[in-house]
């Protein structure tokens, strides 16, 4: 086991970074022991931890926070393959050895220098046959000509057809292997920033012994580093390998290694070499090969880009069908996904009440999700939306002719569902003669669409939600009483948000992210201030009020750090005062303000840049005020709006 950190994007892409400490810790400052020059990551943003065998990452109170597959964390355990984002920066976190991609045959390294008679290299302006209107001129027309155009010719075609690398390795090398006087070749595929090959195949002409295919890491480092290609003629092997009996027998007598350009970096090298003395190479081979390899790069890499990408669907896929959604790391939201684990195996009718926002729905998904049901319909339903009659139709369906407009047959949801989850939202608001067609469901599990005779056998599972007291509902008859005992079988209750505050901060840092990604802007987070605001407001609307909040804040905003003069009004008014009333509390808060801007501009003379000096706030925020509280006329009226 060797654990690390590979950065794949941000200032320090490409580097790797050992956990061999107990305690690693990120950020900015060059105190740091991984220190990433980036003004959207903390000065201290947050430390790695070894217990035991284990590795846990623990968030500094970071500006921005930090993510773990795109969830904010505050703590979390790592597991092999975890994507950590800490600003504008990614590292993978590894556990398991990655082991280069050995097909057919491998490729094993000569560590000394060659010694080479002659030798031939070849820069890309120099490169003939990438340069058509030249060959004519400097090349008369032979039939070693005509094949290698033909070759060339036959690689474009097909080379962009073959999806798999290997695949691909694998039909370029037994291409080159037809029109070069070759015994063995290479593709070797380097990582961006690092020395190691993280992908090589190797392929012999005659096959013979299962060994690796050998090559010089001397000649491979030096295309590599300076992107050149390489003809080496009469290779003669060192001294320190005089006892090597592989490297003797192999007698290598010619090799051709060429680098694979993609923009401007070498992405890898082909390496084909021959150990028949009669069968040269020189440059014509070498000019081949370099055509080849320039069309060959993009979509070598555009391959193995596709199998990472594959690999990361696949993890992330097993990731999902463990995922509940939901943003949390309190004792209050721990205890829900507690329920959860223990609740999703079961077929229990759920009953989840809480008010509204605090992500009921979200919770009927990952009981569905983690239930045997997960491949079947999750059918979710709200019973306020619609009235009585386009409810029943939606929930059981409805027969041709059943009611005028009824001009064909309609499956309801609840068929639709079968073998399946239905969410019924709102569930307090159903009409007293939909919840007796509902308690059939739940007692029969079966029903009749309208206008039907014919019963309809049912295999589901009922999540209900509501936000309503439905022991006051029962009280006063709009709730039937038996319906409520089929339904509160098992009864979750969420938590506010402002039972919840610790929370907030990982909320506000994935929302940023969200819509910062959805908007297009860069938004490098949140001031302390504007924080303060969020946490201190008790969040009536919940989850989604502060989402909401925070897209307003997005969207809205002038500068890429969201500021309190960003937020609502209601979150920036959040002063608590008993004495008065939250109406009466509002009314006079909006008035004062009023009294204030009105000031500030009249001592100004109208200047709003520096009236907003003046009030210490944005003058884009400035002039947001005076438009929302309606202020242009009585300013005008008063001579104080010109600078509007």
């Amino acid at each position: 086991m060797t654990p690390r950190l590979t950065a794949i994007t941000g200032p320090l892409k490409g580097q790797i970074f050992p956990l061999n400490e107990a305690a690693i810790s990120l950020g900015r400052e060059s105190a740091n022991r991984i220190c990433v020059s980036d003004l959207s990551v903390s000065r201290r943003h947050c430390v790695f931890e070894k217990e035991e065998e284990q590795f846990r990452v623990t968030d500094l109170n970071s500006r921005n926070g930090t993510f773990i597959n795109g969830v904010p964390v505050k703590e979390r355990w790592l597991e092999h393959g975890d994507e950590v984002k800490i600003g504008d920066s990614v590292f993978l976190f590894l556990l398991q050895e990655t082991e280069p991609v050995l097909s057919h045959r491998g490729v094993e390294f000569r560590e000394t220098d060659l010694v080479t008679r002659s030798e031939v290299q070849l820069r890309w302006e120099d490169a003939v046959y990438l340069h058509p209107e030249r060959v004519l001129a400097e090349r008369p027309a032979t039939a070693r000509l005509a094949r290698h155009f033909d070759a060339l010719l036959k690689i474009s075609t097909w080379i962009n057809s073959i999806r798999g690398l290997e695949e691909l390795q694998l039909k370029l090398l037994e291409s080159i292997l037809e029109v070069i006087p070759a015994n063995r070749g290479a593709i070797l595929l380097a990582e961006e920033g690092l020395e190691e090959f993280r992908s090589v195949l190797g392929w012999e002409r005659n096959l013979g012994e299962n060994r690796a295919v050998q090559v010089s890491r001397t000649i491979v480092r030096r295309v590599l580093q300076e992107g050149v290609a390489i003809l080496s003629n009469d290779v003669l092997e060192n001294e320190a390998f005089s006892g090597a009996q592989s490297l003797i027998a192999s007698q290598i007598k010619w090799l051709v290694c060429v680098p694979l350009p993609l923009f401007e970096k070498i992405i890898g090298v082909i390496y084909v070499d021959s150990s028949d003395p009669s069968m040269g190479l020189d440059e014509d081979h070498l000019q081949l090969m370099a055509a080849i390899a320039r069309i060959a790069a993009s979509a070598l890499d555009a391959a193995r880009r596709m199998e990472w990408l594959e690999g990361e669907n696949r993890r992330l896929q097993q990731d999902l069908s463990i995922e509940h959604n939901m943003i949390g790391e309190s004792s209050r939201m721990r205890e829900v996904y507690g329920f959860i684990s223990r609740a999703a195996p079961t077929d229990s009718t759920v009953l989840i009440r809480g008010e509204s926002g605090t992500g009921k729905e979200l919770v009927a998904r990952a009981l569905h999700a983690n239930s045997r049901r997960a491949g079947k319909p999750f059918v979710a339903i709200n019973c306020a939306v619609l009235s009585e009659t386009l409810l029943e139709s939606e929930l059981f369906g409805h027969e041709k002719g059943a009611f005028t407009g009824a001009i064909a047959q309609k499956k309801g949801k609840l068929e639709l569902a079968d073998g399946g989850s239905v969410f019924l939202d709102e569930m307090g608001e159903l009409a007293t003669a939909l919840q007796a067609k509902l308690l059939r469901v739940l007692q029969e599990h079966e029903f009749e669409r309208i206008g039907g005779t014919r019963p309809i056998k049912v295999d589901l599972r009922l999540i209900a939600a509501t936000n309503r007291n439905l022991e006051e509902a029962m009280k006063s008859g709009s709730f039937r009483q038996d319906l409520y005992y089929r339904l509160n079988v098992v009864l979750l209750t969420m938590p506010p948000l402002r039972d919840r505050p610790e929370d907030i901060s990982l909320l506000v840092n994935y929302f940023i992210a969200r819509y910062s990604q959805k908007c297009g802007r860069r938004i490098s987070g949140i001031a302390p201030k504007a924080r303060h605001c969020l946490m201190r407001y008790t969040w009536p609307g919940n989850v989604r009020e502060l989402e909401n909040a925070i897209e307003r804040a997005v969207v809205l905003g002038s500068s890429d750090l969201i500021v309190p003069e960003d937020l609502p009004e209601t979150v920036l008014e959040a002063e608590v005062s008993g004495a008065v009333s939250i109406t009466r509390y509002h009314d006079a808060v909006r008035q004062k303000k009023k009294e204030i801007i009105i000031k500030a501009v009249e001592q100004t003379s109208g200047n709003y840049t520096e009236a907003a000096k003046l009030l210490g706030v944005n003058p884009n925020y400035l002039h947001r005020l005076i438009r929302n509280m309606d202020l242009k006329g009585e300013l005008k009226n008063r001579g104080s709006g010109k600078g509007l």
